[in-house]
């Protein structure tokens, strides 16, 4: 169902709504995001003011429902995405709940890190991927399009988050080439065995007193289980590291997502496994450690 809503009432709340913006710290750009989505006006048109005079504008919800949901912006410090139900990430326009962690912009970099890795050993590209901890489905979905002769298995365990992810992958026409597996890590696929060419995962990282101290956006909202990392952020990728040889072919990759300052660690952590070779940190765009990647040499 659509509402309208004439532009001037949208007009004089969107005056109102940009000086809450200023006064709360918010980038404007976050509200005239929230407009466009919501409703028929385009950036232009709040460029321009154009549109003040016109008799309707088409809107997914009433003023006032407009109003209530903007609000959780302002007082409950709500991520936008939420607001809006759609996060932009690469190519997709996904839905995102509070069941899922908003996928952020440097993890695109991980598809194009695949790609890379791809494109000197080509016997990868026809392989089974693992997405580990795929929340709202973004890498798998990211994964599926980048390798058209692949096979996706993502594993998440919220059965929530699973069914974002499933809706993702219907959206877009990855519903047969990826499976979701609800469990924790390895245990839904574990007889999957030195089954996958590529494992790829954005586990939790963060150390957990800092997750506690992350802005309300974050810590109010987004799942802790996606975040928390333990006490020193590396409780999961320790487990990764440990057992994803089992379940890669020889010369398969392991990328992991980690946390900025991680990187050594890490690297040190896959040296003294010592079921990897050609280890490596790769940088975000920040300059920042951002990706850990080791090929394994088992089987």
């Amino acid at each position: 169902m659509e509402f309208e809503i004439t532009g001037k009432d949208l007009f004089n709340w969107y005056q109102s709504a940009k000086r809450d913006c200023l006064n709360n710290n918010i980038n404007i750009s976050e509200l005239n995001l929230f407009i466009i989505e919501l409703t028929s006006l385009n950036k232009l048109n709040l460029q321009l003011n154009n549109y003040q005079n016109q008799e309707s504008i088409n809107s997914k919800f009433s003023l006032d429902k407009l109003e209530k949901i903007w609000n959780l912006r302002i007082t409950k410090r709500c991520p936008i995405q939420y607001l809006i139900g759609e996060c932009h990430w690469r190519n997709f326009t996904l839905k995102v709940t509070p069941d899922v962690l908003i996928p952020r912009p440097e993890t695109e970099l991980i598809i194009d890190l695949a790609s890379e890795i791809t494109f000197n050993y080509s016997y990868l590209k026809t392989g089974n991927f693992l997405d580990l901890g795929t929340g709202s489905g973004a890498i798998a979905l990211g994964l599926a399009e980048a390798f058209p002769n692949s096979y996706i298995y993502a594993v998440d365990k919220s059965e929530s988050a699973l069914k974002i992810a499933q809706e993702n992958a219907l959206k877009y026409g990855f519903e047969s080439r990826v499976k979701f597996c609800h469990g924790s890590w390895f245990d839904p696929i574990n007889d999957l065995k030195n089954s996958f060419s590529l494992i790829v995962s954005n586990p939790p990282y963060i150390p957990s007193q800092m997750v506690l101290e992350l802005e309300p956006e974050v810590v109010n909202h987004e799942p802790k289980i996606a975040l928390d990392g333990g006490e020193d952020g590396l409780k999961d990728i320790r487990y990764l590291i440990e057992n994803s040889p089992n379940f890669l072919v020889k010369d398969g990759f392991l990328i992991l997502e980690i946390m900025a300052g991680q990187g050594k660690i890490v690297e040190n952590l896959l040296k003294e496994n010592g079921s990897y070779k050609n280890i490596k940190i790769e940088y975000d765009l920040a300059g920042l450690d951002r990706f850990a990647i080791g090929i394994a040499t088992t089987p």
